[in-house]
């Protein structure tokens, strides 16, 4: 009877104790957590405030023309796919520059998830790739999605205000699902290919292995897009279409497929004759990519980033092309987390590297189709840096930088609502300008989180992100944050 009697009496009493520890956890918050919640709200606020500042016109839409390509993306639990066909962690983390068998699938997988740092590979093995897609098609939580750089950026842009021109062959049922403002150009399919996102948490763990942040692992084993097959259709629609922007991307499905020899660079020379007759006065944004095939980056140093009057990249494909540039080899990894002294420096590198060699072009041909670049922007996990040329044809370069900002934690999190609890400030609370000695620091202000500031010929802006906690999906990321910051500046 006594063991009944308190039994009723925590029934009774139980809900006032719950209560009580609750009203408990606040009185007693840390003061350090609500000033952090605090901070968070203001920098949100400020950031939507900057966002804000350029408004798009219904009326006048701007015209964006994107190729190339696109694709199904079939999104999974990395790690519980990689259990699920019995592939066990390598002890050898091994950098492929394609996939040929389940060890070297391993063997690459483990050498990026370890840092968490993105990557993408070509899978020559068809059968290993078919038995990944098959178990994935039943593993729990999987989703599809429209996938390719070209569509993804179109969508985005569309979302956010513009008329689209989108370059690629697809399936009836792809177009079905694109936004009623984008307009296709390219023959149809009837199977689309399918990308596989091996996507992974921040903290995830396989055997010995522990993700540094989230990121995801792209596999595929596609043979249509790198023919650029829709180019032809793309190029006729055009110049009727008289966009205010083109977009070119997804070429890094041109990366170790087995082309015929010089296959691939008749490719990349129609593309080049594509960009040069388009009018001058017409911006060009080339979006890159994990490329890790030296003979492809020399080509399109050679035939599309001298005809790019903007260059979109994330903090592995900055220093890759960098080393390029310098004269070295391929940098295949490089820190998933750097400091924004050392990002701006490799910036300003590119930037110097790239406008020297369109005057050295220049100096030795009147007839020059290679245009200076007057614009570069790199998104990292915890923020977005900008280098706009001072009188270039883009502007509002502080409020894209904003909405840049603003769009990676939108897409990360899956929602345009942002929730603060559910977001976190990683970059520093002060950063240099430069890795120089000396240099100046910018403190990051709550009620000015954007910082910019004038160099040479050129302005700077930096954004803060308020990195997504609660990862919905991070593969689309790099095209929709390029996308959102393109928007405000045509």
């Amino acid at each position: 009877m006594e063991g009944g009697g308190s039994r009723v009496s925590w029934v009774k009493f139980g809900p006032i104790v719950s209560l009580f520890v609750v009203l408990l956890a606040l009185w007693f918050r840390s003061p350090q957590n609500a000033v952090l919640d605090d901070r968070l709200d203001a920098v949100l606020s400020s950031l939507l405030r900057a966002e804000r500042k350029v408004g798009m016109n219904d009326v006048h839409r701007p015209k964006v023309a994107i190729g190339f390509g696109g694709c199904v993306d079939l999104l999974v639990d990395g790690v519980s796919l990689l259990n699920k066909i019995g592939l066990p962690p390598t002890d050898q983390p091994l950098h492929h520059n394609y996939i040929e068998n389940a060890l070297q699938l391993a063997q690459s997988f483990a050498y990026f998830f370890a840092p968490g740092a993105a990557a993408e590979r070509f899978v020559l093995n068809e059968t290993l790739f078919s038995e990944l897609v098959e178990a994935s098609r039943d593993l729990p939580g999987n989703r599809w999605s429209v996938g390719g750089n070209a569509p993804v950026m179109a969508g985005r842009m569309a979302t956010e205000g513009c008329d689209v021109l989108l370059g690629g062959s697809f399936s009836p049922d792809f177009t079905d699902v694109l936004s009623q403002h984008i307009t296709v150009a390219g023959n149809v399919v009837e199977e689309p290919d399918i990308h596989l996102i091996l996507e992974y948490p921040s903290g995830a763990s396989w055997g010995p292995f522990t993700s540094r942040r989230a990121n995801r692992y792209i596999v595929h084993s596609d043979d249509h897009n790198p023919y650029l097959a829709s180019m032809e259709d793309f190029a006729e629609k055009l110049e009727d279409f008289e966009p205010d922007l083109l977009v070119v991307g997804g070429l890094q499905m041109m990366d170790n497929f087995p082309f015929h020899a010089g296959e691939r660079e008749a490719l990349l020379s129609r593309l080049a004759d594509l960009l040069s007759s388009s009018s001058p006065k017409l911006g060009v944004h080339f979006e890159m990519a994990s490329f890790v095939e030296e003979s492809i980056m020399e080509e399109l140093l050679h035939y599309v980033i001298p005809r790019a009057d903007s260059l979109g990249m994330n903090e592995q494909e900055l220093p890759n092309l960098l080393s390029l540039l310098k004269g070295s080899n391929i940098t295949v990894l490089s820190d998933p987390n750097p400091r924004v002294a050392t990002v701006l420096d490799q910036m300003r590198e590119v930037y110097r590297i790239l406008n020297q060699r369109h005057r050295d072009s220049k100096e030795e041909s009147d007839s020059s189709e290679s245009k200076p670049l007057t614009r570069l922007h790199v998104h990292t996990l915890a923020f977005q840096a900008m280098i706009v040329t001072h009188g270039s044809q883009w502007k509002n370069t502080m409020s894209a930088t904003a909405k840049a900002s603003l769009t990676a934690n939108r897409h990360v999190c899956g929602s345009n609502d942002i929730d603060p609890t559910k977001a976190r400030l990683i970059m520093d609370d002060s950063f240099s300008v430069s890795r120089q000695e000396g240099s100046q620091r910018i403190p990051l202000q709550e009620s000015r989180p954007v910082s910019c500031w004038d160099e040479d010929d050129y302005e700077i802006c930096v954004a803060p992100v308020l990195v997504c906690t609660e990862v919905y999906q991070t593969a689309g990321g790099g095209d929709n944050i390029s996308a959102a910051g393109l928007v405000l500046q045509i």
